[in-house]
């Protein structure tokens, strides 16, 4: 094959793009390059349509390679990669977010495109080639109807200046981390964490990154091969699915839409595409009837809100739904958030854990450790489904990264608050944007927990109802799911009463003009403030106090020369702590390498006793210094064993000392164990110490009066 390469700029960093080198037997294979990191992009096209599916059947796939960035696996038992990393899971959503709504929805041939990083240099991340490599496929294919292309690009922040595509290492200093995707008039996908930029900013950033994708854009349609649609065999005269199903039942849609109760209008809207169904079978395919109808559903309700401001339930264009608030429902939870917002309901619980809790991370291109966690559940009860639970799913895995994101800039520190941070949310029951209302009840469940964050945060999910051409639109405050289901946009913003922390924005139409934009973003202002205020009337600010179930971290800090010593070989001595103060269950102790120590447990009088014994490291002995401590053996003659010389005393918890027979009694006595045995409490002065050999003589005698 011949290779064809072009190279254009993001910001100031140069692209690589090159066709023709791999993978000539799929449809089409595209590398993208910055720095040293490479990512190759394939496109297959299945050569027949699937049958009996109503969706297209696009399929994303990131994977992560070890080898990228020269590693093997830590695993001392699998070496080879396994299930996707969640950070894996996440780039895939990202590639197919701003792909998908550029097919035609009817076509049901598979396509895949598997995006596999090839070289990582941990300075260029590699999600923005993936997408950028993915639509460049795409082009090339030429096997499927993909109205592309499409652009990427990242946006930092740095001392309130913008950057163009800054390096991944200067990206945990960013008050930004922004990735936008769009063609050559529109966006089509955001995605941002924020540490609470204002609006205005953040529209700043989104117009910095369009621009700067453009020459990605451009380079793209020099890739560009013709798709050709087929033609469609005509089977039989007479009207086509969709005209066969306006006529039996619009009428029936129309009034059903006219219904404000959900479930009434659900019921109704149900048992008449089961008689639609039943009245054309024979006639037309049931999967074809299904989509006509639900088409139908969706242009009545897209004609109510576009030409009478008329809502599926009733409420205004800006109104958001009735919220309730409840907090400490759970009594041996650490905190606990139950929010709902009309038929979405979020119940988020928060747990609390040592700093030897926290998550170890080892992926492709990042090591370390995690302390603050967001886990998103979605069981099928929640929409009244019953189907198979399989795990976490990409959207569960996606939502709850979108809660984590959100509140991450107002979790405390780790030395102003030491604490391994849990939320779990269940979603309870679904009627559109439950991650805004488990981000809502993460952040209720924390303040219910007593963790200081530094403000709370509310979000709110925007939806779109427009015309072909955008000129005429509606933004809608709090979508919900059948304005979901037939609108244009999924928008969802989050943040405090200072600025946005999480953006995620997803459309079905080729893309959001500026207008659009700006009134989204205006409008959900007003919405999560709303929102947040009905937060506050219930919880306005953190509990001073943690739940009594949850540890408390103390500190004592050491000398780092006696870590060691603290450990012991093998571990010996720390574990003899832990063990005499509860054992693991109940306390737990992790050390950092400046000789901190943190202790945690859940009874205070266990996190005092080894709080003692670990201050005792390291401690500096003086003669004369009296200490109390149990016998722990009794010393014999080695020549005569029935000969008793002394007594082995534990006066601090790492220190032992020798008393002699002759300095356990001011009278003479014949055998040690005439006056002490092992297990005796005694009080005992240091009378000579060995510094050399780190021995201590001891004497009862001398503390007697």
């Amino acid at each position: 094959m011949a290779v064809e390469k072009h190279v254009v700029t993001l910001g100031e960093t140069p692209l690589t793009i090159e066709y023709g080198r791999f993978a000539e037997q799929a449809d089409a294979a595209v590398t993208v390059q910055a720095g040293e990191t490479v990512v190759l992009a394939t496109v297959v096209v299945s050569k027949t349509e699937r049958e009996g599916i109503d969706y297209f059947p696009l399929m994303v796939d990131y994977e992560e390679r070890l080898y990228a960035a020269g590693k093997i696996s830590g695993s001392r038992f699998i070496k080879r990669e396994g299930r996707p990393s969640e950070e894996a899971v996440l780039t895939s959503r990202l590639v197919d977010r701003p792909l998908r709504p550029l097919f035609d929805k009817n076509f049901r041939k598979d396509v895949q495109v598997i995006i596999t990083v090839l070289s990582v240099d941990k300075e260029n991340d590699p999600d923005i080639l993936a997408i950028i490599a993915a639509s460049c496929a795409l082009m090339k294919a030429g096997t499927a109807p993909y109205k592309g292309p499409v652009g990427a690009c990242r946006i930092g922040m740095f001392n309130g200046e913008l950057a163009v595509n800054p390096p991944k290492s200067r990206m945990a200093e960013s008050d930004l981390d922004l990735v936008v995707a769009g063609t050559k008039e529109r966006v089509m996908m955001i995605e941002a964490g924020a540490n609470q930029v204002p609006e205005a900013t953040m529209l700043k950033a989104l117009k910095l990154a369009h621009t700067a994708m453009q020459d990605a854009v451009a380079v793209q349609h020099t890739f560009a091969t013709q798709y050709t649609t087929p033609e469609i065999e005509v089977i039989k005269e007479g009207p086509t699915t969709g005209e066969a199903v306006k006529g039996y039942a619009l009428e029936a849609i129309q009034e059903a839409m006219q219904k404000k109760d959900r479930e009434a209008r659900r019921v109704m809207l149900d048992d008449w595409l089961v008689k639609t169904c039943a009245h054309l079978e024979g006639s037309y395919k049931q999967t074809d009837i299904k989509t006509e109808f639900n088409k139908l559903v969706e242009k009545e309700v897209r004609i109510a809100i576009l030409e009478r401001d008329d809502r599926p339930d009733g409420r205004g264009i800006t109104e958001v739904r009735p919220i309730s608030v409840e907090v400490g429902l759970l009594p041996r939870t650490h905190g606990s958030g139950l929010f709902t917002r009309g038929q979405t309901q979020a119940l988020t619980i928060a747990t609390l854990g040592s700093p030897g809790d926290e998550q170890t991370i080892e992926t492709m291109d990042m090591e370390g450790t995690k302390r603050y966690m967001h886990h998103y559940n979605f069981p099928p009860f929640s929409t009244g489904e019953a189907s198979p639970i399989r795990g976490a799913s990409r959207r569960e895995i996606g939502h709850g990264a979108l809660a984590e994101r959100a509140l991450m800039p107002v979790i405390p520190s780790q030395e102003e608050f030491p604490y391994t941070i849990r939320l779990v949310s269940e979603i309870l029951s679904s009627n559109g944007s439950s991650s805004m209302a488990s981000t809502c009840g993460s952040t209720l469940a924390l303040m219910d927990a007593g963790v200081p964050i530094q403000k709370p945060v509310s979000g709110i999910a925007m939806g779109l109802v427009s015309n072909d051409d955008n000129s005429q639109f509606k933004v809608l405050t709090d979508l919900q799911g059948l304005e979901d289901f037939a609108g244009e946009m999924d928008f969802k913003i989050a943040g405090t009463d200072t600025g946005i922390t999480a953006i995620q924005m997803d459309t079905k139409i080729a893309g959001l003009t500026w207008p659009i934009i700006e009134q989204t973003l205006t409008q959900a202002r007003d919405g999560r403030l709303f929102i947040l205020e009905k937060m506050l009337a219930v919880l306005p600010e953190p509990r001073p106090e943690m739940s009594k179930y949850a540890p408390r971290i103390q500190a004592v800090k050491i000398d780092p020369s006696k870590i060691g010593e603290l450990i012991g070989p093998g571990g010996k001595n720390i574990n003899r702590i832990i063990s005499e103060c509860g054992g693991k269950e109940v306390t737990s102790i992790d050390i950092e390498e400046d000789g901190t120590v943190l202790i945690s447990s859940s009874d205070p009088d266990a996190a005092q006793k080894a709080i003692d014994q670990i201050a005792s490291i390291g401690r500096v002995i003086e003669i004369g210094e009296i200490f109390e401590g149990p016998v722990i053996q009794i010393i014999r003659d080695r020549m005569d064993p029935k000969k008793e010389i002394g007594a082995v005393v534990q006066f601090l918890p790492n220190k032992e000392g020798m008393v002699h027979i002759s300095q356990i009694a001011r009278e003479r006595i014949e055998k040690v164990t005439d006056r002490v045995k092992v297990g005796d409490t005694v009080k005992v002065k240091v009378i000579a110490i060995d510094p050399e050999k780190g021995r201590f003589s001891l004497s009862i005698k001398d503390t007697q009066s």
